[in-house]
């Protein structure tokens, strides 16, 4: 591997970068632009681009491409080379401020929820200078915002860059209270922990339902799964390994902090955690994270598998959303310092966040909803449908003492005694660590654990953002120009607590007496994205997201639509490539082999007076009714498909999926599992769970 520190972020046009390459003063209004959100001159872009284009040509590039985040989940690219004609008839390579700061793409080829028609075709790329530009593939890459002809989002950036305005705004009014006027701006800032799965490259190909919908639609229980927890923090397989050193590199020439690497949980599973940096860069290296992973894996012969579910029976793969809030100076307000009681500035930030997440339950669920997730959200390796907070036991106490009006004496830092004299004494945490909430403190930050594997970090950080700049909002209106503010901001806390304390709870979220306990303390138990989507559009919801210029109705209406027709053609597609197999492979397989059997039968009784052939006869007459079912289950779920069709209602359509179209896929899938569990290996048409779960040596 190469020298860390000569490679890292070797490919990014960053601070350092521009300070050697930039004139003075471009520079300070570059770093005036990324740090304070001052507007940039045409005339400053003009220089920057001539620089970020020689210093791209230097290493190798010749294109360029705004690179941006539409509602597909994945990001786009259209790529234009440097090169501009000459008069006498050769080309000299050129890049404008024009270009680097405004693109045109067709805004009518990506989803826009009915904002614009095929005939309604333009649309903008906007470079987000907050965020570097970077080379990938000899292509300069300009990290940008997607906007329509009208000005509306049609992506994932520009919501989130709203968000971290509407954040900034609302917390700087709370520390200007405090008397923080050497603070300039807060950012939120994340780091997303990507779990996700390797499988071998050759046993890839030979699953159509791997290829088509990243996840198994068929596949029985193989002998051994995950159950002796002997792959979780496991010794890393050579092949893996070679992978992830050669990921590592090449994220780090790009600046993306890739920190910690392990196994995980389920058998071929594995998880990369970054370091936290600011929201919206976050989001961009996550998608540039995902991207590489797919890329680098194919080098080593391997298939990266992003899906939440893509093994029943096994784990399945989420994507740790840590969040925070800091400071110009890197102070970070969720930080509780030594006496969290004391520290009124934490308390009251805190009580934003739990009367945020209690509030706006539904828009945190709706943001991590799609149809893979489901699959996850209350299985085992996930938290429940349900949106609750833990606190810890110290946060807790504190919180009770406030609300009563009781003294809290504090926690002393107790000794951990291993028991070996070696080993030295430390500290232990004055909470533990709790994997089974979906929205946990963890000592300075919140880690949010429902986001799915393959989601865009953008979406959830849209509703923390804006949810928490809300609460902060009514937290200053209520304080300002209050006579005494040490009381005011008293009351207001011991208020916020009564009023939110049933959103936390740091018991066992796995547990089915957690979900009876939630329903009676009113709690949301969404368990489908149909029915999270239902609520996005609530009244509360839209006027949250307008007061803060978010989104507006439209853009609100218009994601919906998208998230609907998305969650549509997911299970249309899977359930298409469910009624292929079963028709072109699966029950010709099996017929084969129930004909096999017969002929052998035949041939032992003719062989051998009076043999009954009792495992061949068994073996046939089960085979032969399992065959049966499976063609009736297969008509069933095409007939389903046909019905879905005359569907127009967009809600209705989704409904119908979930309720009867996902049902007619777990009955054929039962019979299907059944058969291969019987059936002679040599004769079963694709790679079972053993081979992919254990194909990588």
């Amino acid at each position: 591997m190469s020298n860390v520190t000569k490679i890292f972020a070797s490919m990014v046009f960053n601070a350092t970068v521009m300070k050697e390459r930039l004139p003075k003063d471009i520079y300070k209004a570059m770093q005036k632009t990324i740090k304070d959100g001052k507007r940039l001159d045409i005339n400053v872009a003009n220089v920057v681009a001539n620089a970020m284009k020689d210093w791209a040509i230097e290493n190798g590039a010749t294109h360029y491409t705004h690179w941006f985040q539409p509602m597909t989940g994945i990001t786009a690219e259209k790529h234009d080379s440097f090169i501009s004609p000459t008069d006498d008839a050769n080309v000299i390579m050129e890049f404008s401020g024009k270009e680097l700061v405004q693109g045109e793409s067709d805004a009518s080829s990506f989803p826009s929820g009915g904002l614009r028609a095929t005939f309604e075709a333009r649309g903008y790329t906007a470079w987000d200078p907050t965020s570097y530009a970077f080379i990938k593939d000899k292509t300069l890459c300009i990290p940008t915002a997607f906007c329509s002809y009208g000005g509306e989002a049609l992506d994932q950036k520009t919501p989130l860059l709203r968000s971290m305005e509407a954040i900034d705004k609302q917390a700087m009014r709370i520390l200007r209270l405090f008397g923080n006027d050497n603070v300039k701006s807060v950012k939120t800032t994340v780091g997303p922990e990507q779990e996700y799965f390797l499988v071998d490259e050759e046993i890839y190909n030979k699953r159509p339902d791997l290829i088509f919908t990243g996840r198994t639609l068929f596949g029985a229980k193989p002998p051994k799964g995950q159950e002796l927890d002997d792959h979780y923090y496991g010794s890393i397989k050579p092949r893996v390994a070679e992978f992830m050193r050669d990921l590592d590199e090449e994220l780090w020439k790009l600046g993306i902090l890739a920190k910690t690497e392990h196994n995980e949980v389920a058998p071929a599973q594995h998880e990369l955690a970054p370091i936290f940096t600011t929201t919206n860069i976050s989001a961009d290296h996550n998608q540039l994270t995902m991207e590489m992973m797919q890329k680098v894996a194919r080098r080593h012969s391997l298939v990266c598998l992003l899906h939440e579910k893509p093994f029943e029976g096994v784990n399945g793969s989420g994507k740790h959303n840590n969040w925070s809030m800091v400071t110009s100076n890197g102070k970070n307000l969720l930080d509780p310092g030594e006496t969290p009681y004391e520290n009124a500035k934490f308390l009251m930030f805190l009580c934003a966040v739990i009367k945020a997440v209690d509030e706006y339950q539904d828009l945190l669920r709706i943001s991590v909803a799609s149809a893979g997730n489901d699959h996850r959200l209350g299985a085992n390796e996930a938290p429940p449908a349900v949106v609750s907070i833990f606190l810890g036991e110290e946060l807790s106490e504190i919180l009770e003492a406030i609300e009563t009006g009781k003294s809290y004496d504090g926690r002393e830092k107790v000794q951990m005694k291993i028991g070996v004299h070696v080993i030295p004494r430390f500290p232990k945490d004055t909470t533990d660590r709790n994997r089974t909430s979906p929205f946990a403190f963890t000592g300075n930050k919140f880690e949010f654990r429902m986001l799915g594997s393959s989601a865009s970090v953008s979406d959830v950080n849209v509703v923390l953002n804006t949810a928490v700049a809300e609460s902060l909002r009514q937290f200053a209106d209520e304080i300002e120009g209050a006579p005494d503010f040490e009381a005011s901001l008293h009351n207001l806390i011991k208020k916020t607590i009564k009023a939110h304390k049933h959103i936390i709870f740091n018991g066992n979220g796995y547990d089915d007496k957690w979900i009876c306990e939630a329903e009676k303390r009113g709690l949301l138990n969404l368990k489908t994205t149909p029915e999270a989507l239902k609520h996005l559009v609530a009244k509360k919801n839209i006027e949250l997201f307008e007061t803060h210029r978010v989104y507006s109705e439209v853009e609100m209406r218009s994601r919906l639509e998208v998230m609907l027709e998305s969650y549509r053609k997911i299970l249309n597609i899977e359930a298409l490539t469910m009624a292929e197999m079963s028709n072109k492979d699966i029950m010709p397989a099996v017929s084969e082999f129930i004909g096999n059997l017969s002929n052998t039968l035949l041939a032992k009784r003719s062989a051998v007076k009076g043999i009954k052939g009792a495992y061949e006869e068994s073996i046939i007459e089960k085979a032969s009714a399992l065959l049966d079912e499976m063609l009736e289950k297969t008509r069933s779920l095409e007939n389903a498909l046909k019905e879905a069709e005359k569907i127009t209602d967009a809600q209705e359509e989704a409904d119908y999926y979930c309720n009867t179209v996902i049902k007619n896929m777990e009955e054929l899938r039962t019979a299907a599992d059944e058969l291969e569990v019987i059936c002679d290996r040599t004769m079963w048409p694709y790679p079972d769970y053993s081979e992919l779960l254990f194909g990588v040596r």
